[in-house]
């Protein structure tokens, strides 16, 4: 490939990966450091607030095919300012909220605007651009957005303190327009998938291209791509919401559960640069098969043997969630092939946002029953989606 296109390329991919960070931080990472303002402020219980939040990530299931679906045609680039603008006009609803309908509403804005302009708008941003040559460049857009709480959280807790809640929800809303808007318009327009990425001949008349043999059930796979992104999603999701408070119930100081959970982090960080540098040599599927069991040996580890091995629980899930953000873009691209990407892997994450709306909820209820024996039931979780992987056909070489 020419050296200008590799630095156009780059260049996209970093304007990518910059909007996908303050799209995080301003979105998914709020309520972490906001609900309890919001809720003291507005009469109500930080459930409440984590509640209208859990509204945004279902909206964002509703929007995701039809955003996708609109990427497949138009490209990007469209798409994903308009998600700038939607967010914008959420936060600014949001920093104006007066009481619960104001507070639903306005994140029922901002999970339009997370259906159109989070990881998987911008993925199939990449597919549209690149088709199968792809997989590099969303890798390289989740070793940037990777740091989006690293950035957010301090962010919005400095402007918190000084400001407010209401005034770090506007100074998101600039950003969007002053930042992450410029940003998506230096995407390069789209144009026909086939002088990006030609196709081979009888693609699109087989969904299972790359990946998998031809004779294998699309239908088959579609299944369990969206099991095993509704459980790695769920698991995740609940980890997040749950972290300290499971560590604390498997013997570990609150000091020590704050210092375990920011190895996360840095361990996402890391799995990501191992597939950047040695596991894209790999069919997708392997590296999914190992990643997606990483969280179940933490997990069993953690739940057999306490505290001692809280460090490495966080550095193994870490790492296999890290891997698996990025096998939710490639995955779908090797199996199926970058037609109709957008649309497919909308539908493909529907399932997956809604397990992520009810993880807190759900996996909270088991903490508060089972302490850090609910472990397990994210253990068992983990393993079924590893066995579900493991149903997919015997991967081909990669060729992508």
């Amino acid at each position: 490939m020419p050296i200008s296109l590799l630095d156009a390329r780059h260049r996209t991919v970093a304007a990518l990966g910059v909007a996908q960070t303050l799209a995080w931080a301003s979105s998914y990472y709020l309520p972490a450091l906001l609900a309890q303002a919001m809720a003291r402020e507005l009469g109500l219980a930080p459930a409440t607030v984590f509640a209208a939040f859990s509204v945004a990530l279902l909206a964002s299931a509703v929007v995701g095919p039809s955003a996708g679906r609109c990427i497949d045609r138009w490209g990007g680039r469209p798409v994903l300012m308009l998600s700038n603008g939607v967010f914008a006009l959420g936060l600014l609803a949001l920093s104006q909220a007066q009481g619960l309908w104001s507070l639903f509403g306005a994140w029922l804005i901002l999970g339009l605007a997370m259906g159109g302009g989070l990881y998987e708008a911008a993925f199939a941003t990449l597919v549209r651009l690149y088709g199968r040559e792809a997989r590099n460049s969303i890798t390289g857009i989740t070793l940037i957005a990777g740091f989006a709480s690293t950035v957010g959280w301090p962010l919005t807790g400095w402007l918190e303190a000084h400001w407010g809640w209401r005034a770090a929800c506007l100074a998101w809303a600039g950003l969007h327009l002053l930042l992450a808007l410029p940003l998506n318009f230096s995407v390069p327009r789209a144009q026909g998938l086939a002088a990006a990425a030609p196709e081979p001949a009888g693609a699109q008349d087989s969904p299972v291209v790359e990946g998998v043999p031809a004779g294998a059930p699309a239908w088959r796979a579609v299944l369990i791509l969206s099991w095993v992104f509704a459980v790695t999603w769920f698991i995740s999701t609940a980890m997040a919401a749950h972290l300290p408070r499971l560590l604390m119930a498997s013997g570990v100081s609150l000091a020590a559960a704050v210092a375990v959970g920011a190895l996360i982090g840095p361990a996402q960080v890391a799995a990501r640069l191992l597939e950047f540098g040695v596991l894209r040599h790999v069919h997708p599927l392997l590296s999914a098969r190992l990643a997606t069991l990483l969280h179940p040996v933490a997990a069993a580890l953690l739940a057999l043997l306490g505290a001692p091995l809280a460090s490495a629980f966080a550095l193994l899930h870490g790492a296999g969630n890290g891997i698996l953000t990025i096998a939710k873009g490639t995955l779908p691209l090797v199996l199926f092939g970058p037609q109709g990407y957008g649309q497919r892997q909308g539908w493909l994450m529907v399932p997956a946002r809604v397990a992520q709306a009810l993880a807190p909820w759900w996996f909270g209820l088991c903490l508060d029953r089972w302490g850090a024996q609910a472990l397990w039931l994210s253990c068992g979780l983990g393993l079924l989606a590893f066995l579900a992987l493991l149903a997919l056909p015997k991967p081909l070489p990669d060729r992508t």
